[in-house]
């Protein structure tokens, strides 16, 4: 019931982020049926209908990827004050959380179902004239198991991967002492605090005593015999301090493994495109016809992107700060480098999907996509796009309060404005590029 009421009540930027992952988990439990239709319609063809089964991966890796991201973002369950007082204390946030996952994603596998015994002619008519019957296999009874079971893969999927990622973690073992822990980000991460003694008041003018009370200094205690005379304080007005940007992470250590998986991918792509069918299981119209090994590299190929990404970004945040940088290059660079896992890694899968998309386009055999090979590529590079903005409003809702101090501070918003413009224009002019070339180098051992 709490997590229907979080649901119900979030603000409507939050309904389409989780609308969103509705229709991803609808689009993907429809491919998961279409590909137990096929199997149904040709029981003799093992192989072509294990490949379409196969090829549903991508579609259910990019939906719970997607709705991790957006769970990840959900105000509804940050831990709050008072909400320990009541019970609701980390973990039972993170179960919140996953909850409200697993109903998105089930809400879109019902649409799926409606959809699928629809064009089946199971519930009204037969649409489309029977277009649809060889794919869905109209006419034949749907085993219910098997049936419940795809549809049931990504509600599992998407909840347990968001229970994992916001899972209470310990970093550290509870003083003896007995010190507060403090947990971080949506509750997922807790931090040992060592406590503070009061000793440690004194430098901030909070002393106790009749002679250093209010000024934070230690006075000597008067000797015995003399009259002390009381200075009254003098109170200072309060500063507000300058908030400093902090420290940026270490560099991300996967850009040396993402640069070889990248080269191997398209070694190997490049050296299978010459070679004749290996006599591997017939593929769908997913992908144009060719060897599995240029297939194999193309996978190969978007990992690489995949994995090298956050390193890539972590490096142009370092170049912007380069060669005496203002505080307009400084800020976006420090932001970019604070960023680079957090955004790198949806960016390096934008670019893997784009390169793919590019590198498709110009085939001579582009004409044999159907509406199904359609809808998983509008599945992944939906979710992968939506992924991306996804992790953008998680960055720039982690950075709210440097952002808010800097404009009590008078900071021009034009320059807040000009430092995420110049972010994006440095990962648009070195991410551009390199999907480009990936794509081109892709694409030309299947134009052969």
């Amino acid at each position: 019931m709490l997590a229907l009421r979080l649901t119900r009540g979030a603000r409507p930027a939050v309904q389409l982020r989780r609308l969103l992952v509705t229709m991803a988990s609808a689009g993907t439990g429809f491919l998961l049926l279409c590909a137990m239709g096929y199997a149904l319609a040709h029981p003799g063809s093992p192989a072509d209908a294990t490949a379409r089964l196969v090829w549903c991966l991508p579609p259910v890796a990019a939906t719970v990827h997607l709705a991790v991201a957006v769970a990840r973002t959900d105000p509804g369950t940050r831990p709050r004050p008072g909400l320990a007082a009541v019970g609701l204390g980390p973990a039972r946030l993170m179960l919140v959380s996953a909850t409200t996952t697993a109903l998105s994603c089930v809400l879109g596998s019902m649409l799926a179902l409606l959809v699928f015994l629809h064009l089946r002619g199971d519930l009204t008519g037969m649409p489309f004239d029977g277009a649809a019957t060889e794919a869905l296999a109209a006419g034949t009874p749907l085993p219910v198991p098997g049936s419940l079971t795809l549809l049931a893969l990504v509600p599992v999927l998407a909840s347990a991967a968001v229970a994992f990622v916001l899972r209470p973690t310990v970093l550290g073992p509870a003083p003896d002492g007995g010190g507060r822990r403090s947990y971080g980000r949506f509750g997922a991460t807790g931090r040992v605090a060592a406590r503070e003694t009061f000793g440690s008041y004194g430098r901030f003018g909070t002393r106790g005593g009749a002679a250093g009370r209010g000024t934070g200094r230690d006075e000597p205690e008067p000797a015995e015999g003399t009259v002390a005379v009381e200075t009254p304080a003098v109170e200072t007005p309060a500063v507000e301090s300058v908030p400093e940007l902090p420290a940026p992470h270490p560099a991300p250590k996967g850009l040396p493994w993402g640069v070889a998986v990248l080269a191997a991918g398209l070694a190997v792509e490049t050296y299978a495109a010459g070679a004749t069918d290996d006599g591997g299981p017939a593929l769908p119209a997913a992908l144009p016809a060719g060897p599995t090994g240029v297939l194999a590299g193309w996978l190969l190929t978007a990992v690489g992107l995949a994995l090298l990404a956050p390193g890539l970004t972590h490096l142009c945040g370092l170049l912007l700060q380069a060669v005496r940088p203002g505080a307009l290059r400084l800020l976006a660079g420090r932001g970019l480098m604070e960023e680079a896992t957090r955004i790198g890694r949806p960016l390096g899968v934008v670019c893997a999907v784009a390169s793919a998309v590019v590198a498709m386009t110009p085939l001579p055999d582009s004409g044999s996509f159907g509406p199904l090979t359609a809808l998983g590529a509008a599945v992944v590079t939906g979710c992968a796009v939506a992924t991306l903005c996804t992790a953008a409003v998680e960055a720039r809702q982690d950075r709210s309060g440097t952002t808010a101090a800097l404009l009590r501070l008078g900071a021009p918003a034009a320059t807040l404005r000009g430092a995420a413009a110049l972010r994006a224009g440095a990962l648009l002019a070195v991410f551009g590029p390199l999907t480009l070339v990936v794509a081109e180098l892709a694409a030309l051992p299947l134009s052969r």
